[in-house]
């Protein structure tokens, strides 16, 4: 077991209650003055410039006192009192008035004791996540009205209740497994924090109502984001609906492990008039909760881990399925989906990250700890995804990158800054054979072998 290693003794605490970046703060400023206007025009590109530029300016102006602080005591206390604003009702009671209220009124209204309310909501003011207006007053922000849409408040129960243990007490399972990455589903540290033998989803099914929380949170984290069947993606006309197989039952698109058919409903709405049945999969638990579905996407229970009982559909879809599973368990639910399809005429598409060698997002970085905590899984690297497909008899042969770069826009104080925004690498394994030398941009194009024909994965 390795050891832990002193502090070297140079290390003054002074350095502690200084400035972590004073000579950067002029810069960050400057930049943020410079994307003033372009941000108020409602560019979402600047915006997130500008935000990016305003955590560095944060990070330069604090001290490591202040950080360390705020890790230990302001944001825990943050998450605890957003999850009872949540769990509680509060935030929905404040959002039907957008005028000043006060504590005394609103802890009446709910029944709550009001010396307890009072602290919750001062942090909750104290953090800005609400807008103190006067002594024991406050009034909602966007943050806290958008809290009362059911996707969007989900996750804080769910993490507090069914995933928070994981977390907290990771750094122990880590010292008692000689700091090794876990790849068991059944000993990872959500078995060692919450002192059960469930893996993580059967965790949440054995307490209600984590199940439900975490699906509604997934489709809140779906939210916002670059859709795969959106123009200039992929070629769905091209790949999906040239060449289907117009028989009576012929499906047109499985979704595999996915929830409340979020991603399925999408593609119809957007292809009305696309041939073929729409198929949602999930566990039963999970599709009998779906209520709000339109009728022509069939739902069907459906553990992945078993026989694919959809044979030859003309394409089957992964959303976030595969980094919550450590590679061997890929393996398994890529070789039940692949043993259903129809060699030249079936298409496999994987929708995940991928995590670039240098310049992560915080988004993925912090999904990559939570897949680590709770799953034994992570967010791959282009590396661990090429190793995980050969081993499921995949070759890729061409690979594309689509990097999201954010220059200028044409402001002379930025002209040598570039902001990189999270990596997607978006991979397709073509029915068409191409020059393996061959290297463009968005797509890694390969075959599967296990199928002795050409199918096709996207990977996002």
């Amino acid at each position: 077991m390795g050891s832990i290693p002193e502090p070297p003794k140079e290390v003054d605490i002074s350095v502690a209650l200084s400035a972590c970046d004073l000579p950067s703060v002029n810069q960050h400023v400057k930049n943020i003055a410079g994307l003033t206007e372009v941000v108020a025009s409602g560019n979402d590109t600047a915006r997130l410039k500008m935000l990016a530029n305003a955590r560095s300016l944060v990070h330069a102006l604090e001290t490591p006192r202040e950080t360390m602080i705020k890790h230990c005591w302001a944001q825990p206390a943050a998450f605890t009192a957003l999850t009872y604003a949540v769990d509680s009702g509060l935030f929905t009671l404040m959002a039907q008035t957008q005028a000043p209220q006060r504590v005394s009124d609103l802890a009446c209204r709910l029944g709550h004791d009001p010396a307890l309310l009072g602290r919750i909501m001062r942090h909750l003011g104290a953090m800005q996540y609400i807008t103190e207006t006067g002594p024991d007053e406050y009034k909602p922000t966007n943050f806290s009205n958008a809290l009362t849409i059911t996707s969007m408040g989900a996750g804080y129960p769910c993490v507090a209740g069914a995933c928070m243990e994981a977390l907290a007490k990771f750094h122990e399972f880590a010292k008692k497994t000689n700091y090794r990455e876990p790849h068991d589903v059944f000993n990872s540290p959500l078995q060692y924090g919450y002192n059960t033998k469930l893996d993580c989803f059967s965790h949440f099914a054995a307490n209600a109502p984590y199940d439900m929380q975490f699906a509604q949170h997934m489709g809140a984290y779906r939210q916002g984001r670059p859709s795969w069947m959106d123009k200039g993606f992929y070629p769905v006309k091209e790949r999906l609906l040239d060449g289907f197989d117009h028989s009576e039952d012929g499906v047109l698109l499985v979704d595999v492990g996915g929830s409340f058919g979020h991603d399925i409903d999408e593609f119809r709405k957007k292809f009305p008039r696309a041939p073929g049945r729409l198929v949602v999969q999930d566990l039963p638990s999970v599709i009998e909760q779906i209520d709000n579905l339109d009728a022509k996407v069939e739902r069907m229970g459906h553990d992945f881990f078993t026989e694919q009982p959809i044979r030859g559909a003309r394409a089957y879809y992964m959303h976030s399925v595969l980094h919550d599973w450590p590679d061997a368990k890929c393996a398994e639910i890529l070789e039940r989906t692949t043993a259903a399809m129809r060699p030249g005429y079936s298409r496999l598409l994987i929708n995940e990250n991928c995590i670039p060698d240098t310049g992560a997002d915080w988004q993925n970085t912090g999904q990559d700890i939570m897949m680590l905590t709770l799953v034994s899984s992570k967010e791959r690297t282009r590396l661990e995804w090429n190793a995980l497909l050969e081993k499921a008899g995949l070759t890729v042969i061409k690979t594309y990158d689509q990097i999201h770069l954010v220059r200028s826009m044409g402001l002379h104080s930025f002209q040598d800054h570039i902001l990189t925004f999270p990596q997607k690498v978006y991979i397709a394994i073509s029915d068409i054979m191409r020059p393996a030398s061959t290297v463009h941009r968005s797509f890694m194009e390969g075959i599967m072998k296990d199928l002795g024909s050409f199918s096709s994965l996207l990977l996002y």
